[in-house]
């Protein structure tokens, strides 16, 4: 039984110690998709002084702007999940410690009433991590899903930075700045990319 509890503590430990990682990629995508709807915005700003020969590079900044707030949603839903996670794991880990306070009674106890603790340990350990330990495997799972969809999300951004770069060629005497611009949208990108590749592994 002590093992057992020792069991769910590590893997509890283990799951909380993912949802930090977890946590602190989202936040690193968060704050780059913050700066992509910065970058779009002036971008805009730099094509309508361009004129017209950057048209469609305005219209392209202004789709990255609309990405970068679509990523924003996303990542905000997939906070919230993690959130989720934490509260189930704690639970489990309040639950492991109550176990081991009903360990060292047993301990303590013979007769009878040692049978009831075991009986009581047994029962206790068996529902609350089937109660816990299900949620969390959900969770996860739907965690492993949206992380799929984001990376589809920010292929969409890439194309858009990789097309933006192709109209700024055309942006006469703007074209310089508009070549600037278009390659940190897709450096940012490539960086948010790497993040979401780091979230993936830490899933598996």
């Amino acid at each position: 039984m002590a093992t057992m509890t020792a069991n769910v503590t590590q893997d509890a430990g283990r799951e909380l110690r993912r949802i930090v990682r977890t946590n602190e990629e989202i936040k690193s995508v968060v704050a780059r998709a913050f700066k992509i709807n910065l970058m779009a915005m002036n971008a805009i700003f730099l094509a309508k002084r361009a004129g017209q020969s950057a048209l469609g590079f305005g219209v392209l900044s202004n789709e990255l702007r609309r990405f970068a707030m679509d990523l924003q949603k996303q990542m905000t839903l997939l906070r919230e999940m993690t959130y989720g996670s934490v509260a189930t794991v704690t639970a489990l880990v309040k639950q492991a410690r109550m176990n081991r306070v009903l360990e060292r009674a047993r301990k303590e106890t013979t007769g009878k009433g040692r049978g009831i603790i075991d009986e009581f340990l047994r029962n206790r350990h068996g529902q609350a991590y089937a109660r816990h330990s299900e949620p969390i495997r959900a969770l996860n799972r739907r965690l492993t899903q949206m992380i799929g969809d984001t990376t589809q999300l920010v292929e969409l951004g890439s194309v858009l930075a990789r097309s933006a770069k192709i109209e700024a060629a055309y942006g006469g005497p703007f074209s310089a700045s508009l070549m600037q611009v278009s390659s940190d949208f897709e450096r940012t990108i490539g960086e948010i990319q790497r993040s979401l590749e780091s979230l993936s592994k830490q899933q598996d």
